[in-house]
């Protein structure tokens, strides 16, 4: 039997996703605001000073605006409360934001080391800058690196994977900034080869951040578990549930922030399918209880060991075995109860409840015995027949 009710799970916490969402979109803001004024302020110097680098680090920051927007966007509908059509919720937009801006961040460093490339081929025929470069490359770098330090503070308080890609996306450009910087310096000291040369080193760091960045979103969209330590933590709180005697093919997942659980325990195969679901959910609430990440937990309960338990594929269902168990008793046997089935072992047992005072005749029960195991002994699919006294109604 299986349990999970992730909408459940998921309006249970709508409401920290809407807050969540809510400062994400603040820190956003933020970025986009500062962003715009470093654009304009970059081009406008850039064009005035004849500096080049500047005036392309302004063009750079201008597509983060692109991605702000982007991060915006995922984070408002990633917010979203569980539907029909999306029973876990939107999380995945997240994952989605943060695949695209590793990728653009991966096409920011190629573009670099390609321009580096182009530039350390033509020395000479870089134009000579005026110093008003070297200070807006300098105001720039500043920004930058505040705007990196606070975007990744909210990060991390918000564990936000999509982000933190936001957040090193500043860092980026702050080197790119810091490239600038030291180009446009080292230009004006007479050693021109210095902003080529570190563009192309800052490039390739760029292009393995962006690489990294697509490659975690990548492993989330292909649902790639968690730590091992933290299975191993989930594994023990559900091993220790009253009632589990095993805990197996236990597996997560990541979406965005939060995690999706599901496991295998092993019950007792006699007791009753109410009793099964109640350590279910026990479990499912104590792994939810104890790791504030998990959004929902799936708890398959299992009557025996799944290699040893084969279903019962090849079994009559409920409807033939008791029409079967009629007619091994006789029709003058009494039933007080409807029979308990246990499919164990791809065998069949049984309890059948006799009248409490139907029984009081030995010789009758005793002759009824010994049919029976007659009866299951020349049978493939019955393994045990058990005949209960029943004593109250």
């Amino acid at each position: 039997m299986s349990h999970d009710a992730p909408s459940a799970g998921l309006a249970g916490s709508s409401g920290d996703d809407a807050s969540r969402s809510r400062e994400a979109q603040r820190a956003t803001w933020v970025s986009v605001a500062i962003n715009v004024v470093l654009t304009v302020c970059q081009i406008a110097v850039g064009l005035f000073s004849h500096a080049q680098s500047l005036v392309a680090d302004g063009m750079h920051t201008l597509s983060d605006l692109l991605g702000d927007f982007m991060v915006m966007y995922a984070s408002r509908h990633g917010a979203n409360p569980a539907d029909e059509r999306h029973p876990y919720g939107h999380g995945r937009y997240e994952t989605a934001a943060s695949m695209v801006l590793g990728l653009v961040l991966a096409g920011v460093g190629a573009g670099f080391l390609l321009t580096a490339a182009v530039r350390l081929q033509s020395l000479d025929a870089l134009p000579e800058l005026h110093p008003a470069a070297l200070w807006m490359a300098l105001i720039t770098l500043a920004g930058k690196e505040g705007l990196f330090r606070y975007m990744l503070a909210v990060a991390q308080r918000l564990r936000s994977p999509m982000l933190v890609a936001n957040a090193w996306h500043a860092r980026a450009d702050a080197a790119s900034s810091l490239v600038v910087a030291v180009g446009i310096g080292g230009s004006l000291a007479g050693y021109r080869f210095l902003e080529p040369l570190a563009a192309a080193l800052v490039g390739f760091m760029i292009l393995r951040m962006g690489a990294l960045l697509a490659y975690e979103a990548l492993r989330e969209l292909i649902d790639t578990g968690v730590d091992p330590d933290e299975v191993a933590k989930m594994h023990k709180t559900l091993s220790a549930t009253g009632g589990v005697i095993d805990v197996h093919e236990l597996r997560t997942r990541r979406m965005a922030h939060r995690v999706l659980v599901d496991a295998h325990v092993r019950v007792d195969p006699r007791i009753s399918v109410s009793e099964g679901h109640r350590i279910a959910e026990l479990a499912r609430a104590r792994v939810r209880s104890g790791f504030p990440d998990v959004l929902d937990v799936l708890v398959h309960v299992d009557s025996e060991e799944d290699m040893a338990d084969t279903g019962g594929r090849g079994l009559p269902g409920r409807p033939a075995l008791v029409a079967e168990l009629a007619e091994i008793l006789g029709a003058e046997v009494p039933q007080a109860a409807p029979a308990v089935l246990h499919y164990l072992g791809n065998r069949v047992e049984a309890e059948v409840f006799l009248p409490f005072d139907w029984c009081a005749d030995r010789a009758r029960l005793d002759a009824l015995r010994r049919h029976v195991a007659q009866r299951v002994a020349t049978s493939p699919h019955w393994r045990r027949i058990e005949l209960l006294g029943r004593f109250a109604p």
